[in-house]
């Protein structure tokens, strides 16, 4: 069977939170300010996170499927599609299409956790982190192989992040949503040593780190008067690709700021954010570090930055094609991962083994079982499935 006919591995999907994460988690001290699903009149559920009222509409976590285009969404948890909020119900769809495991990302707590920011109490904030970890780990229950957890982490608290990062670890967590542009949140930059302890902790743990695009504030990529100017289906297609850009803006950060290098076992992921920039990427790193005779400020540079990231990065790939056919030699065969962004507005849905045969059109067997399937496979600790993908033959393109 060809490896673009079998199961696969999604590195990134997102669960629709159900209402009681946290509600049914917290201490009764907490429950004033724990963040709570509020329907509206007009039957609209919303995500209340914090003192300041972060507004986050729960429909547009999950609009695969939904009938009509986006921005147009459903209305409540009610409207929402099982598979994003439902264990079984994901299996079910899993199995539909083909993936045998998926790596899980939030929705409330913010694609870098920075939601968390928002909350009045240091010791709420802490527990929220720690509800969202044991939720998780709940939610997989009924196949905790065929899901790949990411946890959150108080990164605020760098001795906090630890004890999470070393609680969460042995219970079942497979990586570590981070931030790749801290600095925007208030923090020190990638390179600061004031992260080193984060950096040892992942590598010992043997976790990958995840910089998920959108980790930041991006509401300002939705300005009134860009929207005014372009409409909304440009501005929402202009904030893909620029989240995405930001993602190798933080990558080329990681290659420079001297974390490689130091802490060789660390693993990194770009979730999310395609890798047609990565050519560009590396060699402009190379390139500009040896101009500028980077290695005499940082010595511990042996390297070249594109070394460095062949051997410690990944970047996900989502709708690109170009890209796999024709760049994956300056990329790295062993550091793409597939994904399909389950249940997000841009997501793979209903052409999921179309866009992966389209982009492996080119390639040989070998290559599709690498990005498919190995790559994440040793990444993430995945083990070899128990049964043949029974879809295959009903369900994946002509060769």
């Amino acid at each position: 069977m060809r490896a673009v006919d079998d199961w696969v591995i999604d590195c990134d999907t997102h669960i629709t939170e159900p209402g009681d994460v946290w509600t049914a988690r917290l201490p009764a001290r907490f429950q004033a300010d724990a963040p709570r699903i509020v329907r509206d009149d007009y039957g609209f559920d919303s995500w209340i996170f914090g003192s300041s009222a972060r507004i986050v509409p729960v429909g547009h976590t999950a609009v695969a499927g939904w009938p009509e285009p986006f921005p147009a969404a459903p209305r409540n948890m009610d409207e929402i599609p099982a598979a994003a909020h439902d264990a079984t119900a994901r299996l079910a769809y899993m199995d539909e299409i083909g993936v045998w495991a998926c790596a899980l990302y939030p929705n409330i707590g913010g694609f870098g956790s920075e939601s968390f920011l928002s909350l009045p109490d240091p010791e709420l904030k802490l527990a929220c982190v720690r509800a969202y970890n044991d939720w998780l780990l709940d939610w997989i229950a009924p196949a905790p192989g065929r899901f790949i957890p990411v946890m959150a982490v108080p990164y605020w608290d760098v001795a906090a992040t630890i004890a999470e990062i070393e609680r969460c670890a042995p219970r079942g967590h497979k990586g570590i949503l981070f931030t790749g542009e801290p600095q925007e949140l208030g923090l020190p930059y990638l390179g600061d040593r004031h992260w080193d302890p984060l950096w040892a902790a992942a590598s010992a743990t043997g976790l990958p780190i995840s910089f998920h695009i959108g980790s930041g504030d991006f509401t300002k990529e939705f300005a009134l008067e860009r929207l005014a100017a372009h409409g909304l289906g440009p501005t929402v297609s202009r904030s893909t690709v620029t989240l995405c850009l930001k993602n190798a803006a933080q990558v080329t950060d990681l290659l420079l700021s001297g974390v490689l290098p130091r802490f060789p076992g660390t693993k990194f992921v770009s979730v999310e954010s395609g890798i047609g920039w990565v050519p560009f990427v590396l060699e402009g790193a190379d390139y500009t570090f040896a101009y500028s005779n980077g290695a005499r400020e940082r010595p511990e540079y042996t390297m070249r930055p594109s070394e460095y990231f062949h051997r410690q990065v990944f970047a996900c790939y989502l709708f690109e094609e170009h890209a796999v056919r024709t760049d994956l030699e300056a990329i790295g065969r062993e550091n793409v991962l597939f994904e399909t962004d389950y249940p997000h507005p841009v997501c793979l849905y209903g052409n999921v083994r179309e866009k992966i045969a389209a982009s492996l059109a080119t390639r040989s067997d070998a290559d599709a079982s690498l990005l498919l399937w190995a790559n994440a496979a040793k990444l993430y600790g995945v083990a070899k499935p128990d049964r043949p993908w029974a879809g295959a033959a009903t369900h994946a393109p002509s060769p």
